[in-house]
This record gives structure tokens, C-alpha cells and sequence, in this order.
């Protein structure tokens, strides 16, 4: 997939992750939006994954460590064919699988998580197993930056270092938001690199929704001998300005004007690229 069509994808990624929220009138749309360049990238261009078979042994693994952002999730695992897509429009609703965070009763759903802090560790220990069974097989771990804050994060990383995991990628979502403010209020995270660096992982930082920038990126990892972690700066609630760098949009469900002024954004953003491509 080049990167004209890349960036199309992202569009209607986007687009699904607001009809979603809409219809579920439950959601969180912010982080799901910062983070569709980031996820695209990763199953669009590096995984070896096959729907028609989700527990093949060689496949590649992907951990949605900020699990409330599983809208734009499950609509890439629509896309490529692990459930129907039109599936998408149960998200959230009783009954469905499709609950408000990763459900590994899904297709393509490696873990349950939801509880921040825990993707990290149990990617740390799929690397681990891995390794342990000669595989070729590379781990991918979707973190938020809120959840910096927890320790067993750091526990995982300085784990990760320990056992010299270069199938393990980190992937860092630093939107600067959360859902009770900006992480620096909070707590303050900077020089991030400088202490991912101090823990052992081999360390790049990119503008997370440039996709030129995300897939090389990508490419260049892993680095022999050592975990790789890629802090990606990014806009929450990127694609739909009401929404942009406002922690209000952690959670929450657009009312209908919101909606359409979102869908036509959206929509708009397509035209513009297909009439620039």
C-alpha cells in the first residue's frame, strides 16, 4: 500500500472511529484519533498477519496497551477482514463483542487490556516467548502517554533492555492529553527519551501523524540487541478540529452537529487528497 492510498485509509479509519462513537453514543475518540497513522502504519505495512488464520504461530503480534482507544482497532481489523465490517456498527451495543475495550473473543485480539500499565509487560513477555521458541515472529506494543505513569511500565522496560528483545517495538502515542489534563500537570513525563534511553531501548522520536515519517520508522526497526521505542508527537482528536488537542475528547460522544461537521471534514479531507493524488 503506497502512501496516497495510506493516507486515504487513515481518512475512512477516521471516519468509522466517529460513526462508531456516534451510534454507540460511547467511545473514546481522541486518543483513537491521534493514534490512526500509528496503527495503519504498523498493519498496513510492517505485520504478518492473515485473517483467515488469527492464531497462526508465526504471525506477528500487536497490544493495544491504551485500550480505551479500541475504536480505531477493531476498525482496522474490520478493514482487513478478521470480522465482517459492517460489524462495526454493534460497537459498544449489548450483546456485541465489540466492547469498549479490546475483547480477544475478536479476531485478531491477542489480549484483553483496558487496565493501563499491562500491554508493555505481557508484550515484554510474548517477546520473551518468542525468542525462547527461535521465532522470527515481532511484537508491537500501542502505548499512551498518560499511562507513562505507571510503574509497571518501567518494570517492563527495564525487563525488555535486560533480555536484549529487539522483536519487541514500543510505540509511544505522545499526545500530551489525558483525560484529567495535560500529562505535564499531571505528571511530568520530559526528557522522555532521555529516560527510555537510561532504561536500555534504542529510542526515535518522529511526528506521529506524518505517515511518511511512521512507516520509515517502522522499517528502520528493530536495532540489534535491544528493544526499540518510538515516541510519536501527535494531535488528539486529530481529523476533526473541534475535537484537536482538547482532553475534553479522552471520552465523549458528538452531538449531531459535531457529527456532521466531523463527517464533512472527513469527507472534504478525502476530495483534497484524491484531487491532489
Amino acid at each position: 500500500m503506497d502512501l496516497q492510498q495510506l493516507a486515504l485509509t487513515c481518512k475512512q479509519l477516521r471516519r468509522d472511529i466517529v460513526n462508531m462513537t456516534a451510534d454507540a453514543e460511547s467511545g473514546h475518540p481522541g486518543g483513537s484519533l491521534s493514534a490512526v497513522e500509528l496503527m495503519a502504519a504498523t498493519y498496513y505495512t510492517q505485520m504478518r498477519v492473515d485473517p483467515g488464520a488469527p492464531d497462526d504461530p508465526d504471525r506477528d503480534r500487536f497490544v493495544l496497551s491504551k485500550g480505551h482507544c479500541v475504536e480505531g482497532y477493531y476498525a482496522i481489523l474490520g478493514d482487513l477482514g478478521f470480522f465482517p465490517k459492517e460489524e462495526l456498527k454493534e460497537f459498544s451495543r449489548f450483546g456485541s463483542r465489540l466492547i469498549g475495550h479490546p475483547n480477544n473473543k475478536v479476531p485478531g485480539v491477542e489480549v484483553n487490556t483496558g487496565a493501563l500499565g499491562h500491554g508493555l509487560p505481557v508484550g515484554v513477555g510474548m517477546a520473551i516467548g518468542l525468542k525462547k521458541d527461535n521465532s522470527g515472529s515481532m511484537v508491537y506494543v500501542l502505548m499512551g502517554d498518560g499511562e507513562q505513569g505507571e510503574g509497571s511500565i518501567w518494570e517492563a522496560a527495564m525487563a525488555a533492555a535486560h533480555y536484549k528483545l529487539d522483536n519487541l517495538v514500543g510505540i509511544l502515542d505522545r499526545n500530551y492529553l489525558q483525560i484529567s489534563g495535560n500529562t505535564e500537570d499531571v505528571m511530568s513525563l520530559e526528557p522522555l527519551a532521555d529516560r527510555w534511553r537510561a532504561f536500555g531501548w534504542e529510542v526515535r522520536r518522529i511526528d506521529g501523524n506524518n505517515m511518511q515519517q511512521v512507516v520509515n520508522t517502522l522499517e528502520a526497526a528493530p536495532v540489534s540487541g535491544k528493544p526499540t521505542l518510538i515516541i510519536a508527537d501527535t494531535v488528539k482528536g486529530k481529523g476533526v478540529r473541534e475535537m484537536e488537542n482538547a482532553a475534553k475528547w479522552h471520552h465523549g460522544v458528538p452531538d449531531e452537529k459535531l457529527y456532521k461537521s466531523a463527517v464533512a471534514q472527513l469527507d472534504d479531507a478525502v476530495k483534497e487528497l484524491r484531487h491532489n493524488g
